[in-house]
């Protein structure tokens, strides 16, 4: 992946958070928060993006699935995993894996991915998508990758390769390309995310959320978190003065594009972020009671791990915040809900939301589940629903948070995995007949991706008590340990379509023609 173009930087920054004057207004206005305990999404017009189709397996031609991991010792590897359609139900279907690039992308470990939506199809072009990486050195690395798997002749070449003794299978793809790096940061990156193919944010230890418009590479908005206070620093804390923890550990930018949350270090609170404004919306603050029922009380430190959004079904969203070895749930009246690890003693290392419900007449979801990775190297399926929760009784005529229900395990002794599972990604497929399944992928810190078949079916019941899903179809041995892991399915070739080196370089003028026709616009205006 030999570079074309290095991304042009800002070269002015954005004071107090405001956007750019230039920045197009992607979202509508939304109303202020009256209190910082009250979270509002309210809006006259409905701005929430469109999903994606879901994709659908074919039963006679093979899935094939982009998988890129990043690790500790500053690789960044991207993988082709192959699953060829199984002849029935009972048999696995066979897995194939190749390395599709193989390099050091960063100068320190690589700490985070995030990948974008793919570009909008066009006759006789190739679809991309945008690959960005974060890591301790302070860089955003950014890639265009094909959203196609590789032509015949790179797999006949690949082949060849084989045959010629080659340790693993290579599955190059000549239209992945190098973008360039972002330095819009002054310490460790912590987070990426697209939620839009036109806007990257990413945010790091230097107490900063990054906004920037990937189409020319500018920052157009820096939004500055507040340095948090020291108290109750231990006396035998050695770090220099002003040296404490600080920094943004996780954010969540909600569907509708107009509300974000976020937590940090040395911080027991949450913020709200208004992104029409890019200003603070509001503070919510962790009660004592929640930090005492999860085991964070004076020892623990108090402060969110990760943060993400979620379909709470009849009960309206509702986002889970992560913390050292527990998940709280809050509704959208920033009140708690319920805790997730109930009865489950192991350390949590990331979580996400999946919808599993029937698709409603207006596109939306009633039921999701959340899904937790552990250090014992499993996924809980929790249900999150008010009628799923279990009470438990008052301690000392406290309320005590309800329990959520624990649906399903996938991983674990059980399946033979013990290491734990630093990240995970689902890929959501439809067979021919119509019945939902996911692709799970696994990142463990042993070094071992795994991929999984999970049927939609396998999540639903009424059984008391937890049940083993999932089959795994294949592990590959990275070699690597690892840190972050993303993917997606490729979307097949179009007809006429191939790979071409030049091809990257039509684009690449393409936008700085329609750049430059643009800048003499605004300067004839201005005249």
């Amino acid at each position: 992946m030999a570079p074309k173009r290095k991304v042009q930087h800002a070269t002015e920054s954005v004071s107090n958070g405001a956007p750019a004057k230039k920045a197009k207004a992607e979202q509508a206005t939304a109303p202020k928060p009256k209190t910082a305990t009250a979270v509002s999404t309210t809006a006259k017009k409905d701005v929430t993006p469109k999903t994606a189709p879901t994709p659908i397996a074919s039963s006679t031609s093979p899935t094939t699935i982009q998988i890129v991991a990043g690790s500790y010792d500053r690789i960044l590897h991207g993988i082709t995993c192959s699953v060829e359609p199984s002849t029935s139900s009972s048999d696995n279907p066979k897995v194939s894996f190749a390395d599709t690039f193989l390099f050091t992308a960063h100068t320190s470990a690589i700490r985070c991915l995030a990948l974008s939506p793919p570009s909008a199809p066009a006759p006789g072009q190739s679809q991309k998508i945008m690959l960005a990486t974060g890591a301790t050195d302070e860089r955003v690395n950014v890639y265009n990758l094909s959203a196609h798997p590789p032509s015949a002749s790179s797999r006949s070449a690949a082949a060849l390769l084989s045959s010629a003794g080659a340790p693993r299978p290579i599955l190059e793809n000549s239209s992945n390309r190098e973008l360039g790096t972002l330095l819009h940061h002054s310490s460790t990156v912590t987070q990426l995310a697209f939620p839009t193919r036109g806007k990257l944010l990413s945010s790091s230890e230097d107490s900063t959320i990054a906004v920037t418009r990937t189409r020319d590479w500018s920052l157009l908005s820096s939004i500055k978190a507040p340095v948090p206070k020291l108290v109750g620093r231990p006396s035998g804390d050695t770090a220099a003065h002003g040296a404490g923890p600080r920094g943004v550990n996780s954010f969540a930018v909600h569907p509708s594009l107009k509300l974000m949350i976020s937590v940090g270090k040395g911080e027991r609170c949450m913020r709200l972020w208004n992104l029409v404004t890019g200003k603070k919306a509001g503070v919510l603050n962790f009660g004592r009671e929640v930090l005492d029922a999860i085991g964070e009380g004076r020892i623990g430190m108090g402060e969110g791990r990760r943060v993400v959004w979620g379909a709470g079904g009849e009960e309206g969203d509702e986002f889970a915040v992560a913390f050292d070895r527990d998940v709280v749930v809050f509704g959208m009246d920033s009140l708690p809900r319920c805790r997730v690890m109930g009865g489950e003693r192991t350390k949590v290392h990331e979580i996400e939301y999946v919808k599993v419900g029937e698709e409603a007449e207006d596109g939306k979801e009633d039921e999701s589940l959340l899904v937790v990775s552990t250090e014992d190297g499993r996924l809980l399926f929790f249900s999150t629903r008010k009628e799923d929760l279990v009470e438990e009784e008052e301690k000392d005529g406290k309320a005590v948070l309800p329990n959520a229900k624990l649906v399903a395990q996938l991983g674990g002794k059980e399946a033979g995995v013990s290491s734990r599972i630093k990240d995970f990604k689902f890929l959501a497929l439809e067979g021919e007949e119509g019945k939902r399944f996911w692709y799970v992928m696994t990142g463990s810190s042993d070094g071992k991706l795994r991929v999984w078949k999970l049927e939609a079916d396998e999540l639903k019941g009424d059984e008391k008590e937890k049940k083993q899903v999932g089959k795994l179809l294949g592990a590959y041995d990275t070699q690597n340990r690892i840190t972050c892991v993303e993917g997606f399915v490729m979307i097949p070739r179009p007809e006429g379509v191939e790979d071409s080196e030049d091809e990257f370089d039509d684009e690449v003028e393409a936008e700085d023609e329609e750049a430059a026709d643009k800048a003499a616009a605004d300067e004839s205006d201005l005249e």
